[in-house]
């Protein structure tokens, strides 16, 4: 199954992961009360944990014992990082070497625009490179989490808490933001802070790393350290990593923009904050809004235009290989360079001087279709079940889509079918449209014929 199909085994070593997890939760050690959760719940966090989610179903704080907390955190983490790239560095530390087949899987977990037999069209990093980006993957991990504990624990003394709790609190807000999780530890989540500019500004950092990716990660190391599999005498970034970055910043811009004016008046949100509160507030929700999470403001108290917008950022999510979810900014970017190329008449996508081949549009158009495919049956039938509002329900079922853990609370209120349907929802959001198609399909076929062409009417 390795050499036949790795994106098969993907799903299987996730669905796999996500089972072992419920049995860890459903057991009484997990629990405070120290009775057995019920297994839709149970069901529900493990999914939310290995796909790095944040939607929960239960008081993250009260149900949740501290092994039931460490289960949890090492779910998120494991998510975070990709199972099989984690796999990969197991192997590489044990050996001290990567073979073909390590760097297959690795490449499959890294690269998500593949083909079914496995075989990179455009890939952002090489085979020859995957042994490098796995060290920078570690290594981003130790270093950011790490960085990021210790900017945030002082906070936490600083809020009364003593220093165990800080260093927990601390280590685990780091992991979330970066993994771009969304679980909060604490009692009344991040409600205290929500005016507070240091840690929002730290945590959403950390969200922003997260969400650009692993391979822009390693491209952005090599450009700075002038380190890379080709001696170049000049540095530069890949199109793939500067695709990411500048759609990534825009959509972060135009998304703070949109949050603050139509929150600007309204005064259950940012109605009685002045203006930086309200800059600051908005800048990190559109932010959160990459798969991060951590939110601040109720959705509940928002608009039903800014919920609107918002469903758009979450259903974009963030990079390709990334702990963000969502059909990704570099698949809307190929979108936007593609109606760009029609409008002006041009026979190729071209941007940073360089051309993108037509299989990356088919591609593209694959992701946006079968992601709003999954996301019309889970909203439909959950619509179906509760008869809750429709803004909340398409915000709750884009949230666990795109795997950002924002929630309008109808996690909560759904029955345990319910529960099922969004954990189906986010494992489908998490381990990728092409991943899933690519499993489905398992070989390319190619017919050894053409049939004559005709141009239907479109438009």
């Amino acid at each position: 199954m390795i050499q036949s199909s790795p994106a098969r085994l993907a799903l299987l070593i996730f669905s796999g992961l996500i089972l072992v997890w419920t049995a860890l939760l459903s057991l009484p050690i997990a629990t405070r009360s120290g009775t057995p959760t019920p297994l839709a719940d149970a069901l529900f966090t493990a999914v939310s944990a290995i796909c790095v989610t944040g939607l929960t179903t239960v008081d993250m704080a009260a149900h949740w014992s501290l092994y039931g907390e460490l289960v949890i955190l090492a779910g998120l983490q494991i998510g975070g990082i990709g199972v099989l790239t984690l796999a990969s560095i197991l192997g590489l530390t044990v050996t001290r070497r990567l073979g073909l087949r390590q760097r297959l899987l690795a490449a499959t977990d890294t690269n998500p625009a593949r083909t079914a037999k496995g075989t990179s069209e455009s890939q952002a990093v090489g085979l020859g490179e995957i042994g490098g980006l796995l060290a920078a993957v570690a290594l981003s991990l130790l270093v950011i989490e790490a960085a990021l504990t210790l900017l945030i624990t002082p906070r936490m003394l600083a809020a009364g808490y003593d220093l165990a709790h800080s260093l927990w609190y601390g280590f685990y807000l780091a992991a979330s933001a970066f993994t771009n999780t969304g679980f909060v530890p604490m009692r009344g989540g991040l409600e205290p802070f929500a005016t507070d500019p240091y840690l929002l500004i730290v945590l959403a950092i950390g969200v922003f790393l997260g969400s650009i990716g692993f391979p822009v990660i390693f491209a952005l190391y090599r450009y700075v350290t002038g380190r890379g599999a080709h001696k170049q005498k000049h540095r530069h970034l890949g199109l793939h990593a500067k695709l990411t970055l500048t759609t990534t910043i825009a959509f972060v811009i135009l998304g703070w923009l949109a949050i603050a004016a139509l929150e600007a008046d309204n005064a259950g949100t940012f109605g009685e904050q002045n203006f930086w509160q309200t800059i600051m507030s908005s800048g990190y929700m559109s932010v959160m809004t990459r798969s991060g999470g951590l939110g601040t403001v109720d959705p509940l108290d928002m608009n039903g235009s800014t919920l609107l917008i918002m469903d758009m950022l979450m259903f974009m999510g963030g990079g390709s290989a990334s702990t963000a979810g969502g059909i990704k900014v570099t698949t809307i970017a190929v979108l936007f360079l593609a109606a760009y190329a029609e409008a002006r008449g041009y026979r190729d996508m071209q941007v940073f001087g360089r051309s993108i081949p037509v299989e990356v549009l088919r591609l593209a158009v694959s992701i946006v279709i079968w992601g709003a495919t999954i996301v019309a049956a889970a909203t439909i039938t959950l619509l179906h079940m509760t008869k809750l509002p429709l803004d909340h329900v398409l915000f709750e079922v884009i949230s666990a889509f795109g795997t950002c853990g924002l929630t309008t609370g109808v996690s909560e209120q759904v029955p345990d079918a319910g529960k099922y349907v969004l954990a189906a929802t986010m494992w489908a959001g998490r381990v990728g449209t092409v991943t899933l198609a690519a499993a489905v399909a398992a070989t390319s076929r190619r017919r050894m014929f053409r049939f004559p062409e005709e141009r239907p009417i479109v438009g």
